[in-house]
Protein backbone atom coordinates (compact mmCIF):
# COMPACT_ATOMS: atom_id res chain seq x y z
CA UNK A 1 0.00 0.00 0.00
CA UNK A 2 2.83 2.15 0.66
CA UNK A 3 4.77 1.38 -2.88
CA UNK A 4 1.04 2.59 -4.08
CA UNK A 5 1.01 5.68 -2.27
CA UNK A 6 4.46 6.65 -3.73
CA UNK A 7 3.48 5.59 -6.98
CA UNK A 8 0.80 8.19 -7.00
CA UNK A 9 2.70 10.63 -5.53
CA UNK A 10 5.16 10.51 -8.43
CA UNK A 11 4.78 12.10 -12.13
CA UNK A 12 5.62 9.98 -14.74
CA UNK A 13 6.99 12.03 -17.82
CA UNK A 14 8.48 11.75 -21.44
CA UNK A 15 11.35 13.95 -22.22
CA UNK A 16 13.07 14.89 -25.73
CA UNK A 17 16.42 15.46 -25.23
CA UNK A 18 17.53 17.39 -27.46
CA UNK A 19 20.79 18.82 -28.39
CA UNK A 20 19.23 22.35 -28.67
CA UNK A 21 16.45 22.57 -26.25
CA UNK A 22 14.59 19.70 -23.68
CA UNK A 23 10.87 19.27 -23.44
CA UNK A 24 9.07 17.94 -20.24
CA UNK A 25 5.63 16.46 -20.39
CA UNK A 26 3.87 15.27 -17.62
CA UNK A 27 0.34 12.96 -17.29
CA UNK A 28 -2.16 14.51 -16.95
CA UNK A 29 -0.54 18.09 -17.56
CA UNK A 30 1.15 18.17 -20.86
CA UNK A 31 4.00 20.01 -21.88
CA UNK A 32 5.36 21.56 -18.66
CA UNK A 33 9.23 22.49 -19.42
CA UNK A 34 10.98 24.13 -22.67
CA UNK A 35 14.10 25.13 -21.64
CA UNK A 36 18.06 25.26 -23.22
CA UNK A 37 20.04 21.83 -22.92
CA UNK A 38 22.49 24.54 -21.85
CA UNK A 39 24.73 23.76 -17.98
CA UNK A 40 26.80 26.44 -16.67
CA UNK A 41 29.35 24.59 -14.12
CA UNK A 42 31.89 27.08 -12.09
CA UNK A 43 35.10 26.04 -10.73
CA UNK A 44 35.77 27.45 -7.06
CA UNK A 45 39.26 25.66 -5.30
CA UNK A 46 39.20 23.31 -8.05
CA UNK A 47 35.83 22.03 -7.20
CA UNK A 48 33.35 21.71 -9.85
CA UNK A 49 29.79 22.57 -9.25
CA UNK A 50 26.79 23.28 -11.56
CA UNK A 51 25.86 27.14 -11.00
CA UNK A 52 22.89 27.30 -13.90
CA UNK A 53 20.55 25.32 -16.10
CA UNK A 54 18.68 25.71 -18.88
CA UNK A 55 17.64 29.17 -19.96
CA UNK A 56 19.84 31.24 -17.19
CA UNK A 57 22.34 28.79 -18.43
CA UNK A 58 22.14 29.95 -22.47
CA UNK A 59 22.52 33.46 -21.28
CA UNK A 60 25.91 32.80 -20.10
CA UNK A 61 27.00 31.23 -23.62
CA UNK A 62 30.22 32.97 -24.62
CA UNK A 63 30.02 35.97 -22.00
CA UNK A 64 31.31 33.96 -18.99
CA UNK A 65 34.93 34.74 -16.65
CA UNK A 66 37.27 32.31 -16.58
CA UNK A 67 36.40 29.97 -13.96
CA UNK A 68 32.76 29.71 -15.37
CA UNK A 69 32.13 28.03 -18.78
CA UNK A 70 28.92 27.08 -20.23
CA UNK A 71 28.26 24.20 -22.23
CA UNK A 72 25.89 21.66 -23.71
CA UNK A 73 25.79 18.35 -22.75
CA UNK A 74 24.40 16.86 -25.70
CA UNK A 75 25.89 16.50 -29.30
CA UNK A 76 24.24 15.32 -32.68
CA UNK A 77 21.19 14.01 -30.39
CA UNK A 78 23.52 11.90 -27.78
CA UNK A 79 24.97 12.37 -24.63
CA UNK A 80 28.43 14.06 -24.90
CA UNK A 81 28.69 14.46 -21.21
CA UNK A 82 27.95 12.01 -18.86
CA UNK A 83 28.09 13.39 -15.47
CA UNK A 84 26.64 17.17 -16.38
CA UNK A 85 23.64 15.58 -18.66
CA UNK A 86 22.80 13.78 -15.88
CA UNK A 87 22.74 16.85 -13.49
CA UNK A 88 20.73 18.72 -16.25
CA UNK A 89 17.99 15.81 -16.24
CA UNK A 90 17.93 16.00 -12.60
CA UNK A 91 17.53 19.76 -12.66
CA UNK A 92 14.34 19.46 -15.13
CA UNK A 93 12.66 16.56 -13.76
CA UNK A 94 12.61 18.06 -10.29
CA UNK A 95 11.49 21.29 -12.21
CA UNK A 96 8.95 19.84 -13.94
CA UNK A 97 7.49 18.22 -10.72
CA UNK A 98 7.61 21.40 -8.66
CA UNK A 99 10.24 21.05 -7.04
CA UNK A 100 12.02 18.92 -4.52
CA UNK A 101 9.88 16.42 -2.55
CA UNK A 102 9.92 14.87 1.26
CA UNK A 103 8.76 11.73 -0.65
CA UNK A 104 10.87 9.49 -2.32
CA UNK A 105 9.90 10.39 -6.74
CA UNK A 106 10.31 7.06 -9.09
CA UNK A 107 8.29 8.50 -12.03
CA UNK A 108 8.10 6.28 -15.15
CA UNK A 109 10.09 8.25 -17.94
CA UNK A 110 9.83 8.13 -21.53
CA UNK A 111 13.25 9.65 -23.98
CA UNK A 112 13.34 10.49 -27.24
CA UNK A 113 16.65 9.08 -28.97
CA UNK A 114 17.77 9.09 -32.09
CA UNK A 115 16.85 6.12 -34.56
CA UNK A 116 20.50 5.46 -35.12
CA UNK A 117 21.79 6.19 -32.28
CA UNK A 118 23.93 3.12 -30.65
CA UNK A 119 23.36 0.55 -27.70
CA UNK A 120 26.30 2.69 -25.98
CA UNK A 121 24.75 6.22 -26.62
CA UNK A 122 21.16 4.73 -25.50
CA UNK A 123 22.81 3.02 -22.40
CA UNK A 124 24.17 6.66 -21.44
CA UNK A 125 20.74 7.83 -21.63
CA UNK A 126 19.68 5.10 -19.55
CA UNK A 127 21.89 5.44 -16.97
CA UNK A 128 21.49 9.07 -16.84
CA UNK A 129 17.55 9.48 -16.23
CA UNK A 130 18.20 6.33 -13.71
CA UNK A 131 20.51 8.07 -11.68
CA UNK A 132 18.76 11.57 -11.96
CA UNK A 133 15.62 9.74 -10.15
CA UNK A 134 13.79 7.84 -12.68
CA UNK A 135 11.96 4.40 -11.42
CA UNK A 136 11.15 3.71 -15.09
CA UNK A 137 12.75 4.65 -17.85
CA UNK A 138 11.39 3.96 -21.98
CA UNK A 139 13.48 4.91 -24.80
CA UNK A 140 11.10 5.64 -27.88
CA UNK A 141 12.94 6.54 -31.34
CA UNK A 142 12.23 9.85 -32.25
CA UNK A 143 10.85 9.17 -35.65
CA UNK A 144 7.98 7.33 -34.03
CA UNK A 145 7.22 9.65 -30.95
CA UNK A 146 7.16 12.30 -33.35
CA UNK A 147 4.93 11.00 -35.65
CA UNK A 148 2.61 9.87 -32.66
CA UNK A 149 2.65 13.75 -31.86
CA UNK A 150 1.87 14.91 -35.46
CA UNK A 151 -1.32 12.75 -34.95
CA UNK A 152 0.03 10.15 -38.13
CA UNK A 153 -1.52 6.95 -38.55
CA UNK A 154 1.35 4.90 -37.07
CA UNK A 155 -1.34 2.40 -35.81
CA UNK A 156 -2.87 1.68 -38.78
CA UNK A 157 -1.69 -0.62 -42.20
CA UNK A 158 -1.00 2.87 -43.94
CA UNK A 159 2.57 4.10 -45.07
CA UNK A 160 3.00 7.76 -43.36
CA UNK A 161 6.48 9.63 -44.10
CA UNK A 162 7.79 12.00 -41.12
CA UNK A 163 11.36 14.52 -41.48
CA UNK A 164 12.21 15.23 -37.45
CA UNK A 165 14.89 18.04 -37.75
CA UNK A 166 16.43 18.94 -34.80
CA UNK A 167 19.39 20.54 -33.49
CA UNK A 168 22.04 17.78 -34.19
CA UNK A 169 20.22 14.98 -35.88
CA UNK A 170 17.67 14.67 -39.04
CA UNK A 171 15.83 12.14 -38.53
CA UNK A 172 13.93 10.27 -41.63
CA UNK A 173 11.51 7.50 -41.17
CA UNK A 174 8.75 5.66 -42.86
CA UNK A 175 6.00 4.50 -40.49
CA UNK A 176 3.33 1.83 -40.33
CA UNK A 177 1.66 -0.98 -37.60
CA UNK A 178 4.07 0.92 -35.04
CA UNK A 179 7.10 0.14 -36.81
CA UNK A 180 9.24 1.94 -38.84
CA UNK A 181 9.63 0.34 -41.91
CA UNK A 182 12.76 2.27 -42.92
CA UNK A 183 14.41 4.98 -40.81
CA UNK A 184 17.25 7.31 -41.40
CA UNK A 185 19.37 9.42 -39.67
CA UNK A 186 22.15 12.29 -40.40
CA UNK A 187 23.64 14.15 -38.00
CA UNK A 188 22.96 17.33 -39.49
CA UNK A 189 20.51 19.77 -37.92
CA UNK A 190 19.94 23.43 -36.90
CA UNK A 191 23.40 23.58 -35.07
CA UNK A 192 24.86 22.50 -38.47
CA UNK A 193 23.28 25.89 -40.48
CA UNK A 194 24.39 27.92 -37.43
CA UNK A 195 28.12 26.65 -38.01
CA UNK A 196 27.23 27.43 -41.50
CA UNK A 197 26.07 30.76 -41.37
CA UNK A 198 29.53 31.65 -38.76
CA UNK A 199 31.47 30.55 -41.20
CA UNK A 200 30.15 32.36 -44.20
CA UNK A 201 30.68 35.67 -42.53
CA UNK A 202 33.83 35.14 -41.38
CA UNK A 203 34.97 34.25 -44.47
CA UNK A 204 32.95 37.09 -46.76
CA UNK A 205 33.44 39.91 -44.20
CA UNK A 206 36.15 38.95 -41.81
CA UNK A 207 33.79 39.13 -39.36
CA UNK A 208 33.86 36.62 -35.84
CA UNK A 209 30.15 35.61 -34.46
CA UNK A 210 29.18 34.24 -31.94
CA UNK A 211 26.85 31.48 -31.37
CA UNK A 212 23.55 33.40 -30.25
CA UNK A 213 24.12 35.21 -33.25
CA UNK A 214 24.27 33.09 -36.17
CA UNK A 215 21.35 31.69 -34.42
CA UNK A 216 19.20 34.72 -34.17
CA UNK A 217 20.31 35.53 -38.01
CA UNK A 218 18.92 31.92 -38.98
CA UNK A 219 15.58 32.87 -37.39
CA UNK A 220 15.47 36.39 -39.21
CA UNK A 221 16.45 35.68 -42.21
CA UNK A 222 17.12 32.53 -42.96
CA UNK A 223 15.80 30.24 -45.99
CA UNK A 224 16.38 27.04 -47.68
CA UNK A 225 14.75 28.75 -51.34
CA UNK A 226 15.02 32.83 -51.21
CA UNK A 227 11.89 34.75 -52.65
CA UNK A 228 12.44 36.93 -55.64
CA UNK A 229 11.21 40.35 -55.00
CA UNK A 230 12.38 42.05 -51.93
CA UNK A 231 15.40 40.65 -50.07
CA UNK A 232 15.47 41.00 -46.32
CA UNK A 233 18.66 42.53 -44.73
CA UNK A 234 19.37 42.71 -41.16
CA UNK A 235 22.35 44.01 -38.54
CA UNK A 236 24.80 42.22 -37.01
CA UNK A 237 27.85 42.61 -34.69
CA UNK A 238 30.70 40.89 -34.70
CA UNK A 239 34.60 41.05 -34.23
CA UNK A 240 36.56 42.74 -36.89
CA UNK A 241 39.26 39.43 -37.32
CA UNK A 242 41.57 42.25 -39.06
CA UNK A 243 41.46 45.81 -36.65
CA UNK A 244 40.89 43.16 -33.45
CA UNK A 245 37.86 46.15 -32.93
CA UNK A 246 34.14 45.37 -33.00
CA UNK A 247 32.48 45.71 -36.07
CA UNK A 248 28.42 46.14 -37.36
CA UNK A 249 27.80 44.92 -40.91
CA UNK A 250 24.35 44.58 -42.95
CA UNK A 251 23.91 41.06 -44.55
CA UNK A 252 20.89 39.98 -46.88
CA UNK A 253 18.49 36.97 -47.03
CA UNK A 254 20.15 35.52 -50.22
CA UNK A 255 23.40 35.36 -48.61
CA UNK A 256 22.39 33.21 -45.76
CA UNK A 257 20.68 31.02 -48.34
CA UNK A 258 23.54 30.76 -50.00
CA UNK A 259 25.60 29.80 -46.62
CA UNK A 260 23.28 26.92 -45.83
CA UNK A 261 23.08 25.23 -49.22
CA UNK A 262 25.12 22.40 -48.16
CA UNK A 263 23.61 21.01 -44.82
CA UNK A 264 20.01 22.12 -46.32
CA UNK A 265 20.90 19.60 -49.22
CA UNK A 266 22.33 16.66 -47.05
CA UNK A 267 18.82 16.78 -45.49
CA UNK A 268 16.91 16.96 -49.42
CA UNK A 269 19.21 14.21 -49.51
CA UNK A 270 18.69 12.38 -46.56
CA UNK A 271 14.74 12.21 -47.28
CA UNK A 272 15.49 11.20 -51.17
CA UNK A 273 17.27 8.21 -50.10
CA UNK A 274 14.47 7.42 -47.90
CA UNK A 275 12.22 7.42 -50.76
CA UNK A 276 14.12 5.51 -53.02
CA UNK A 277 14.48 2.31 -50.16
CA UNK A 278 10.23 2.81 -49.13
CA UNK A 279 8.47 -0.35 -50.22
CA UNK A 280 5.96 -0.08 -53.02
CA UNK A 281 2.63 -0.23 -51.20
CA UNK A 282 3.84 2.22 -48.83
CA UNK A 283 5.45 4.82 -51.08
CA UNK A 284 1.88 4.63 -52.54
CA UNK A 285 0.41 6.13 -49.35
CA UNK A 286 3.41 8.36 -49.41
CA UNK A 287 1.83 10.08 -52.48
CA UNK A 288 -1.35 10.47 -51.55
CA UNK A 289 -0.95 12.01 -47.81
CA UNK A 290 2.56 13.42 -48.44
CA UNK A 291 5.82 14.25 -46.09
CA UNK A 292 5.12 15.37 -42.58
CA UNK A 293 7.88 17.35 -40.88
CA UNK A 294 8.55 18.08 -37.48
CA UNK A 295 11.08 19.65 -35.12
CA UNK A 296 12.72 23.17 -34.80
CA UNK A 297 14.83 22.44 -37.97
CA UNK A 298 11.05 22.20 -40.40
CA UNK A 299 10.93 25.83 -39.56
CA UNK A 300 13.22 27.37 -41.52
CA UNK A 301 11.78 29.28 -43.95
CA UNK A 302 11.50 27.80 -47.31
CA UNK A 303 12.56 24.56 -46.45
CA UNK A 304 9.42 22.61 -47.08
CA UNK A 305 9.06 24.05 -50.46
CA UNK A 306 12.84 22.51 -51.10
CA UNK A 307 11.82 19.41 -50.27
CA UNK A 308 8.72 19.20 -52.28
CA UNK A 309 10.41 20.23 -55.15
CA UNK A 310 13.38 18.23 -54.87
CA UNK A 311 10.61 15.04 -54.35
CA UNK A 312 7.58 16.07 -56.54
CA UNK A 313 5.22 15.55 -52.94
CA UNK A 314 3.32 17.54 -50.94
CA UNK A 315 4.84 18.08 -47.91
CA UNK A 316 3.53 19.81 -44.40
CA UNK A 317 4.82 21.34 -41.33
CA UNK A 318 3.04 19.77 -38.02
CA UNK A 319 0.72 21.71 -35.66
CA UNK A 320 3.36 22.55 -32.88
CA UNK A 321 6.60 21.59 -34.81
CA UNK A 322 8.70 22.17 -31.55
CA UNK A 323 7.12 20.16 -29.18
CA UNK A 324 5.43 17.23 -31.45
CA UNK A 325 8.45 14.40 -30.30
CA UNK A 326 7.77 15.31 -26.61
CA UNK A 327 4.17 15.66 -27.06
CA UNK A 328 4.33 12.00 -29.07
CA UNK A 329 6.37 10.53 -26.15
CA UNK A 330 3.46 11.40 -23.82
CA UNK A 331 0.94 9.89 -25.88
CA UNK A 332 2.95 6.30 -25.65
CA UNK A 333 3.46 6.33 -22.40
CA UNK A 334 0.08 7.34 -21.48
CA UNK A 335 -2.12 5.55 -24.28
CA UNK A 336 -2.72 1.58 -24.39
CA UNK A 337 -2.91 1.54 -28.09
CA UNK A 338 0.80 3.53 -28.80
CA UNK A 339 2.46 1.38 -25.65
CA UNK A 340 3.82 -1.03 -27.70
CA UNK A 341 5.95 1.14 -29.16
CA UNK A 342 7.96 2.08 -26.10
CA UNK A 343 11.36 -0.31 -26.00
CA UNK A 344 12.48 -1.17 -22.19
CA UNK A 345 15.97 0.26 -21.90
Amino acid sequence: MFSRFLRLSSHDMAIDLGTVNTLVWVRDKGIVLNEPSVVALETRDGVQKVRAVGSDAKLMMGKTPANIRAIRPLRDGVIADLEVAEQMIKHFIEKAQGGRSALPRRPEIAISVPSGSTNVERRAIRDAATNAGAGKVWLIEEPMSAAIGADLPVTEPVGAMVVDIGGGTTEVAVLSLRGLAYSGSVRVGGDKLDDAIAASIRRRHNLVVGEATSERIKHQIGTAAADEGTEPHMKVKGRDLVAGKPREIEIGQQEIADAILEPVGHIVHAVRAALEQTPPELAADIVDRGIVMTGGGSLLHGLDRRISRATGLPVAVANDALVCVARGAGRALEDPNYRGVLLAA
